[in-house]
């Protein structure tokens, strides 16, 4: 169990995709010029990376491994298929919004990285572990630079309007460049806040006493 809230937190916050392996920018600039989209995303991203670690990791000893890689992206297309498409059917408003950077899944490396790292070499209760942490993290950049770049861009949030009608919306912060300036400034406050808590931790930890050097001496 210890194992498993190990794996789940890691990709939340030590090893986040976004905030600190930089994996997944594509889609965490391009389409979370608001909150909905950035939860859609991360709902996609999440699905398609638990149900193939899954795999993955239930038949990591069968996979032969000249053609790991090929069969890993087999995996992972059919599962962007079926998000694909549940989306579609459910909320086609968001899927248009999304557009091609639901298909663009199959080639993300966060997803592929962690079923070549982590899926194909560890259980089935890791992995899952381990997918749940990662999508998890995901989920979470994309939502905070969509939830963001929503109430300063547009002065609401999910589509509620939070400021009135005497707002001035930020504009450039639905364009481009906002995603940049978004993802820049929560990076700099994850790192600022990540190493003040390592700094916490480490002066917690107590100090090792030094052996006594005349411990045992006669007098």
């Amino acid at each position: 169990m210890s194992s498993f809230q190990a794996e789940l937190g890691k990709g939340i916050w030590k090893e986040n995709p976004v905030f600190v392996s930089a994996l997944g920018l594509c889609p965490a600039l391009a389409v979370t010029n608001s909150l909905i989209n950035g939860i859609a995303m991360g709902f996609a991203t999440f699905f398609v990376l638990f149900f193939s670690s899954l795999l993955v990791s239930l038949f990591r000893k069968l996979i032969p491994k000249p053609v790991r890689i090929s069969l890993y992206i087999l995996i992972i297309a059919t599962f962007v298929t079926i998000i694909d498409f549940a989306l579609a059917a459910v909320l086609p408003d968001v899927h248009k919004a999304l557009g091609a950077f639901i298909s663009l899944i199959v080639v993300n490396c966060l997803i592929l990285g962690r079923q070549e790292s982590f899926s194909s070499k560890n259980s089935v209760f890791l992995s899952l572990a381990d997918a749940i942490g990662m999508a998890g993290g995901f989920t979470l950049a994309l939502s905070m630079i969509g939830g963001v770049r929503e109430i300063l861009g547009s002065g609401s949030l999910l589509g509620y309007s939070l400021f009135g009608p005497s707002f001035e919306p930020w504009v450039i912060m639905i364009l481009p460049p906002g995603g940049f300036f978004t993802l820049g400034a929560l990076i700099l406050a994850f790192s600022w806040w990540k190493q003040r808590r390592d700094k916490r931790l480490e002066a917690e930890e107590p100090e090792e006493m030094e052996p006594n050097q005349f411990e045992g001496w006669a007098v």
